[in-house]
């Protein structure tokens, strides 16, 4: 079995519970269209294939949900203006991960976040959590042709981090991060503390590819140390 050298982390639902400002973003959006507040939790489950289908997903209140362009362009001006102004006012780092993080650079591991979210929400969320250093890379949605469930992320993070996708794996908390990680050629290990869309991570466990499923990312980290040789 090929060495693996790099883990390639997700950052919504992952390394951080980013929903409540989310949802706080999504429901002032609504508000702007005259539609009333959505529980954040509903929100959430929206959340996994970036900006764009959280937007139609939340004005709509419905997974497959989407809106005509003439609607869909000031939604989508609205909420990313009110994202801007309460990105990291609620988010958290989930317990753990600093530590991981860590561990995972003193064990030699080159490390990635990647991400369906745009560059200019990313950097300044990572670096007010104090994890942007932690990093070798950030890969973001808007720097790629094609967001998550594609490879695009994924295939980037190797490119940067000078590994191939054999040597890599994705740990994240969705079955974008599962398809993802699949064709790209990563092996995927999955966290139970994020969205998955509504769905339980469990339902994940069958899927070719994936590895293991462990509680949270310090979990992941020890799953990972073991297999660097």
């Amino acid at each position: 079995m090929q060495r693996l050298r790099a883990a390639l982390i997700d950052l919504d639902g992952t390394l951080m519970d980013t929903a409540p400002d989310l949802a706080e973003a999504a429901n002032r959006m609504r508000a702007d269209f005259g539609l009333p507040s959505l529980p954040a939790s509903r929100i959430a489950q929206y959340v996994g294939k970036g900006a764009d289908v959280l937007v139609q997903r939340s004005l709509t209140d419905r997974m497959d949900g989407q809106v005509e362009p003439e609607r869909f362009t000031p939604a989508r001006e609205s909420f990313l203006r009110h994202y801007q102004v309460v990105n990291g006012a609620a988010s958290v780092v989930f317990d753990g991960v600093p530590q991981a993080l860590s561990r995972l650079r003193a064990s030699g591991w080159r490390l990635a976040c990647v991400t369906n979210k745009p560059r200019e929400f990313t950097l300044p969320l990572l670096q007010r959590a104090g994890l942007a250093v932690l990093f070798d890379a950030i890969v973001c949605g808007d720097e790629v042709e094609r967001r998550k469930p594609y490879p695009d992320v994924v295939l980037r993070a190797c490119s940067r981090l000078g590994v191939e996708p054999r040597e890599a794996v994705i740990v994240g908390d969705s079955i974008n991060d599962v398809l993802a990680g699949r064709a790209a050629g990563v092996r995927i290990v999955l966290v139970e503390c994020g969205y998955n869309e509504g769905e339980s991570i469990a339902s994940l466990s069958g899927q070719p590819g994936v590895d293991a499923i462990v509680p949270g990312l310090i979990e992941a980290a020890c799953w990972l140390d073991q297999r660097t040789s």
